[in-house]
């Protein structure tokens, strides 16, 4: 470790700005050494480290005394972060990250990357995930290779060969694998409302959590369906191994699954090694606008912190905490909105902790307007709010809060209507209020 660190403080200067692969694409036996000889490395300044999703415990806000942090999301362990007040949130569009850095916007001096083991040809795979890391390594003046042979090899837009990497090293770590706990009542009834929506065919994009594998659970009855998703999970595998992920009805991209990122165990990266029929393509690919709506029957399944009653979303603050991030929820409900027999779907829980996440004001920003929601779900039922005016939006809203709230809701509503220069129109047993 005392060579590595030595050989880190050679490459990476004071001043620069570090990328890796975020959550389970993570290279734990770099970042760990960053981290341990962080002071060496900053040799009396300071260099930066760009957060995504977090999903080890290798960032701690103590390391902020020569590390600034910057990020787009502050999910898992880097709640801490941005609870310590040590993380610079970049409020961006998922979508908008490969441009940044190609510009410039957002530099990307180092990058430390996992890759697989070398193929015949002696390329490695990025293994676990393509995202932003391809933009990130075309800009990078040094590339810090970490060799996992527990890394699947899968194919996808970028390689990297001996000469493009200018330090290799040999992991240490297994690669970090994200087990699932089992759906709760509400996260089964919220799948079961979903799937009676899916048909044979639908191409399935799923955000992150327990729900949207909940959700893919639910569908081993259905023939033919398909995957372009940023996040890819176990339950993919699962339906790919059941022969119900076929691929074979998709509009483009025809017999292969697209995705951006490996995020579950060690089943989904057996089920992804040197399979011809998946590949991990770069953020610029899976969230393109033009790409999403050329896909037909585009099924976006994405979670959220609350909803107010006319479709606004916060996926990103509770409780007064950044816990989430702008993500790519808005490209994927946009590009289903767009796509032939498209579905954009927000889901959620009617209540957290007592408190209804169905609220007359959101309690943080807007991270999905109105004007994009599509299917709002909750195990109380599905509030479809394409081309639904204010007031009728509201009604449907408070079809699928928990009961218990439902009384309050409408009190409030009343207000909100107005707030929102929306015409009156009574909601069902209620009267108007001065």
């Amino acid at each position: 470790m005392h060579d590595l660190a030595s050989r880190l403080q050679t490459l990476i200067h004071p001043g620069d700005h570090l990328w890796w692969g975020q959550a389970t694409a993570e290279p734990l036996t770099l970042t760990r050494a960053l981290v341990a000889h962080r002071h060496a490395i900053a040799r009396g300044g300071r260099f930066g480290v760009f957060v995504g999703i977090g999903q080890s415990d290798t960032l701690q806000p103590e390391h902020a005394d020569v590390i600034d942090f910057f990020g787009y999301a502050a999910s898992g362990p880097h709640r801490r972060l941005a609870s310590a007040g040590v993380l610079d949130i970049v409020p961006s569009h998922y979508s908008h990250l490969p441009g940044l850095i190609r510009h410039g916007t957002l530099r990307a001096d180092v990058v430390l990357v996992q890759v697989s083991p070398a193929d015949e040809q002696g390329r490695h795979s990025l293994g676990l995930v393509h995202e932003y890391l391809p933009a990130a390594l075309d800009r990078a003046r040094v590339i810090i290779a970490e060799v996992n042979p527990e890394v699947p090899w899968t194919h996808g837009s970028r390689y990297l060969t001996a000469d493009q990497i200018d330090l290799r090293v040999e992991a240490e770590c297994q690669p970090i694998s994200l087990e699932r706990s089992a759906p709760g009542p509400a996260e089964l009834a919220i799948a079961r409302h979903i799937a009676g929506w899916i048909e044979d065919g639908a191409t399935l994009q799923m955000g992150i959590g327990n729900l949207p594998e909940a959700v893919v659970a639910a569908l081993h009855d259905r023939r033919d369906l398909g995957l372009h998703s940023g996040a890819v999970g176990d339950g993919i595998a699962a339906l790919a191994e059941a022969g119900v992920l076929t691929n074979a009805r998709k509009s483009i991209d025809t017999g292969i699954g697209i995705g951006g990122i490996l995020m579950g165990s060690e089943r989904l990266r057996r089920w992804a090694h040197r399979n011809p029929r998946l590949q991990l393509r770069e953020t610029a690919y899976t969230h393109h606008p033009e790409v999403l709506a050329s896909v037909d029957k585009l099924t976006a399944i994405n979670s959220a912190i609350e909803v107010d009653l006319t479709g606004q979303v916060n996926a990103e603050v509770a409780a007064g905490v950044y816990v989430g991030a702008v993500g790519g929820a808005v490209d994927f409900l946009r590009g289903a909105a767009r796509s032939r027999g498209g579905l954009p779907i927000v889901a959620l829980p009617a209540t957290a902790k007592g408190a209804s996440r169905i609220v007359a004001q959101l309690s943080g920003p807007v991270s999905t307007p109105r004007a994009d929601a599509g299917l709002i779900v909750t195990e109380h039922g599905v509030a479809d709010l394409r081309g639904q005016t204010l007031s009728q939006r509201v009604r449907r809203m408070l079809d699928i809060a928990a009961p218990e709230h439902r009384a309050g809701l409408e009190r409030q509503a009343h207000a909100l209507l107005r707030q929102c220069g929306a015409a009156f129109v009574a909601l069902p047993g209620t009267a108007p209020t001065d």
